[in-house]
C-alpha cells in the first residue's frame, strides 16, 4: 500500500539556495531555512565562508522576513552589490539574483533545477585554477581505495552473492517501487537521496546532472547540483574535478579516504571542521551516455564509507540512470501528446471554418435544420444531390454537430475503387493475405470505431461487397481479408449517392434490404441553379478565401459580374463555382473582379458532338424521357467509337453507370 503523503512544512514552502560560483560552474550549495539566518564573511565564524581579501570578517546576512528572502550588508568595507546594484539597508531577492563580494559571486535562488548561467565570470574568477595549474602540487588528491563497474553481489563470484545478494537486492527492489511512483524528476532525485541516507552511512548525499547542452563527453564544468540531503544540515561541497573527471571518463566508481587533506574541499571553513573522512564518486550512465554523478560524504571516523557503500551505490546510480530516461521518454510523449493535440484542435478549427454550409435561402435553412435534428441521434443518414453539391461537405457538419464529434470522422469513395480494392479498404487486410499484402491493412472501419464513416458514391458498390456492408451495419463482427478474427465496432454511417437508387433497386443493382438499412434519414443538396440566392455569398466567401491563400488585392466583384455569376446556370455546382472563383483570383490583374475576367465553362452548352445546344421547334410529340436518355447515349456511344471511357466523360456519368445503363437499356456494340 502507498505510504500517505508527507505533509508540507513551512520551511519547505519558502526553501531557498546560495550556490557560489567557482570560475566554471556553480560548486558550493547553501540550504537556506526560513528560522536561520546565513551570515556570510571571512570569518569562521559565518554560516558562509568566503576566502576573499575585499571580503569583510562579517561582511553580510541572508534572512527571511515578512514573506521574502532578503540581503543585508553588515556595513562591509567595500559593500556587496545585487546585480549591478549596491546594497543598501535591506534588499528582496528574486530567484536569480547573483550577489557580488569582491571576486566571488553567488546565486540566490529557489529551485536547483533553475540555476542562472554565468559563463562571463569564468575569466574574472579563475584565480584558483590558475593557481593551481601554476602550482599542481598545492592541492592534494583524496587515496582511492576502490573502483568498481559493477556492484560485487551481481558478480559471478557465488559466495558473495550467496552472502550479500538476497538483502542488497531486496532493499534494490524496495527502492525500484519507490522511483516508480515519482512523476518528476525533483521527486525522483528527492528518493534516491533519501534511501541512500537511509542505506550507507554517508552524511551529506548529492545528485549532480549534465546540463542539457553539454557535450556528448561532459566535463566536471557540465554538471549542475540538482539536489542534495545533509545529515547535520551542512553546506554540499563537490569533490576534487580530477577525482571527478576519472568517474565521468572511465564510468567507474570510485571510493576514496583522507578527504580532509582535499584543499577543494576545505575551501568553507564548515565543511573544514566537517572534517570529511572518505567519499564515493559514482557515474550515472546508460547505454554508455553519462547522465550525471552520485556523490556521498563521511564525516565520522568511526563510521566511514566501505566497499559495500560502493556497491549499493553504484547499482542506484544505475536504477536511476533507466528511470531518467523513462521520466525524460514519459515527457517527451507527454509533450508530443500534447502537440499532437493542440495541432488536432487547430486542424478541427480549420476544419469548422472550411466546412460552413453558405447561404441564407430557403433549401439551406431547411437543411440546417433537419441536420441539427438527425445529428441528435444514432441514425444512419442518406445524403442525395448532383455531383458537386457539397454532400461531403454536409456530412461533415452532421458529424461535427453529433455526440460523435470528438471520435473520427473517415471518408472512402465507392466509385474510385474496383470491388477486391474497396473490399480491402473497407474492411482491412492481413499480411500475406493476397499477392502484395506485405503488411497489415487496418480497414475504414476499424479507423472510424467511434466515429463515423462516410461512403461517397454508395450506389456503387458490387452485390458483394454490399452483402458484407449490410452485415456490419446490422450489427454482425467482420474480418479482415485473410484474417480469422472477428472485429467489432461502433460506427455512424453516413452514405452519399447522386444516383437514383430506387431505380437501381428495382433493376437489382442495389440491394432493397441495404437500401432500407441506409435510408432511415434523408438529406437533399440542393443544386445550386434551385438557390441562386446563395450564389452571390457563395462568391463572395470563396473570393476572400482565395484572396487570403494567394495574396493578391481584390476587393470584390463589379455589378456586371455579379449579375454573369447570378445568370449562369452552374452544371458543376458548388464545385464549379469554387474552381471559377480560384481560377479568376489567379489571372485577374485588378483590384475588383469585372465580368471579362470571369472564365466560365462551355460544357453545360455542349452536346456529344462538341456543337452547341438547339432546341427543336414544331409540335409536341408524347416521348419518354428513358427513350430520350437511351438514343443520347447510343448518339454518344457512335460519336466516339464506343469508346466508353471517353463516352461516360462526355456524359458527365462515372464510366461504372453507365455500364449499368447500357445493362438496363439492353443496349450491347453491334458487331
Amino acid at each position: 500500500m502507498p505510504n500517505a503523503p508527507r505533509p508540507v512544512t513551512d520551511d519547505e514552502t519558502h526553501q531557498a539556495y546560495l550556490l557560489s560560483w567557482d570560475g566554471t560552474a556553480w560548486r558550493d550549495v547553501v540550504r537556506l531555512r526560513a528560522w536561520q539566518v546565513v551570515t556570510v564573511g571571512r570569518s569562521a565564524t559565518n554560516k558562509l565562508v568566503l576566502h576573499d581579501d575585499a571580503c569583510s570578517r562579517n561582511h553580510c546576512e541572508v534572512f527571511f522576513s515578512d514573506g521574502e528572502w532578503k540581503l543585508r550588508d553588515l556595513d562591509s568595507r567595500n559593500g556587496t552589490l545585487v546585480g549591478d546594484q549596491t546594497v543598501s539597508g535591506d534588499v528582496e531577492l528574486s530567484s536569480g539574483d547573483v550577489v557580488s563580494i569582491g571576486k566571488c559571486r553567488l546565486a540566490f535562488t529557489r529551485s536547483l533545477d533553475s540555476q542562472p548561467a554565468l559563463a562571463e565570470l569564468t575569466n574574472t574568477i579563475a584565480d584558483r585554477e590558475t593557481s593551481q595549474a601554476s602550482n599542481p602540487g598545492i592541492q592534494d588528491e583524496p587515496a582511492i581505495l576502490h573502483r568498481s563497474l559493477s556492484p560485487a553481489f551481481l558478480s559471478q563470484d557465488s559466495e558473495s552473492k550467496r552472502q550479500s545478494a538476497p538483502v542488497e537486492l531486496a532493499r534494490l527492489y524496495r527502492l525500484g517501487l519507490e522511483m516508480g511512483a515519482a512523476r518528476t524528476r525533483q521527486q525522483l532525485t528527492e528518493v534516491v537521496l533519501k534511501n541512500l541516507a537511509e542505506e550507507t552511512v554517508a552524511d551529506i548525499s548529492a545528485v549532480l546532472l549534465v546540463r542539457p547542452d553539454a557535450p556528448a563527453n561532459p566535463a566536471p564544468a557540465d554538471l549542475l547540483v540538482v539536489a542534495y540531503d545533509s545529515i547535520k544540515d551542512l553546506p554540499y561541497r563537490r569533490v576534487s574535478d580530477n577525482l571527478s573527471r576519472v568517474v565521468l571518463s572511465s564510468r567507474e566508481a570510485i571510493l576514496a579516504r583522507d578527504v580532509g587533506d582535499d584543499k577543494q574541499l576545505a575551501v568553507f571553513d564548515s565543511l573544514g571542521e566537517m572534517r570529511a573522512i572518505s567519499v564515493i564518486c559514482a557515474p550515472i550512465h546508460c547505454d554508455d551516455e553519462v547522465r550525471g554523478l552520485i556523490h556521498l560524504y563521511s564525516t565520522n571516523p568511526d563510521n566511514s564509507l566501505d566497499r559495500n557503500d560502493l556497491d549499493y551505490t553504484l547499482a542506484v546510480a544505475r536504477q536511476f540512470a533507466l528511470a531518467l530516461d523513462h521520466l525524460s521518454e514519459r515527457d517527451s510523449l507527454k509533450t508530443g501528446l500534447d502537440q499532437a493535440r493542440n495541432e488536432n484542435k487547430s486542424l478541427r478549427q480549420q476544419i469548422s471554418d472550411d466546412i460552413q454550409l453558405i447561404g441564407d435561402s430557403q433549401p439551406m435553412q431547411e437543411l440546417r435544420d433537419k441536420i441539427g435534428l438527425i445529428a441528435e441521434t444514432e441514425a444512419s443518414v442518406l445524403i442525395r444531390g448532383e455531383s458537386g453539391c457539397g454532400k461531403e461537405l454536409i456530412a461533415r457538419s452532421l458529424h461535427l454537430s453529433s455526440r460523435r464529434r470528438e471520435g473520427p470522422f473517415v471518408c472512402l469513395n465507392c466509385a474510385a475503387l474496383n470491388e477486391s480494392l474497396l473490399e480491402s479498404e473497407l474492411f482491412g487486410h492481413e499480411k500475406g493475405a493476397f499477392t502484395g499484402a506485405s503488411e497489415r491493412k487496418i480497414g475504414r472501419f476499424e479507423q472510424a470505431d467511434q466515429g463515423t464513416l462516410f461512403l461517397d458514391e454508395v450506389g456503387e458498390m458490387s452485390p458483394a461487397i454490399q452483402a458484407k456492408f449490410l452485415r456490419v451495419l446490422e450489427g454482425h463482427a467482420f474480418e479482415r481479408i485473410g484474417g480469422r478474427k472477428p472485429i467489432e465496432v461502433n460506427v455512424r454511417i453516413l452514405a452519399a449517392t447522386n444516383r437514383d437508387l430506387e431505380e437501381a433497386v428495382d433493376d437489382g443493382d442495389f440491394r432493397k434490404d441495404l437500401y432500407f438499412r441506409l435510408h432511415v434519414a434523408e438529406l437533399i443538396a440542393s443544386p445550386l441553379r434551385d438557390r441562386r440566392s446563395d450564389i452571390g455569398l457563395l462568391g463572395d466567401f470563396f473570393l476572400k478565401k482565395f484572396v487570403e491563400k494567394t495574396g493578391r488585392v481584390i476587393s470584390g466583384f463589379t455589378e456586371d459580374a455579379k449579375e454573369l455569376l447570378q445568370q449562369y446556370d452552374w452544371p458543376g455546382n458548388v464545385r464549379e463555382l469554387q474552381n471559377t472563383i480560384e481560377r479568376t483570383v489567379i489571372l485577374c490583374r485588378n483590384e475588383v473582379v469585372r465580368a471579362s475576367d470571369i472564365q466560365l465553362s462551355t460544357l453545360s452548352a455542349r452536346l456529344s458532338t462538341g456543337e452547341p445546344i438547339s432546341i427543336p421547334t414544331g409540335d409536341y410529340h408524347e416521348i419518354p424521357l428513358a427513350d430520350i436518355e437511351r438514343t443520347h447515349i447510343l448518339s454518344t456511344l457512335e460519336h466516339t467509337d464506343w469508346n466508353k471511357s471517353k463516352a461516360a466523360q462526355i456524359l458527365g456519368i462515372e464510366r461504372s453507370t453507365l455500364d449499368r445503363k447500357l445493362k438496363r437499356y439492353h443496349v450491347s456494340r453491334p458487331d
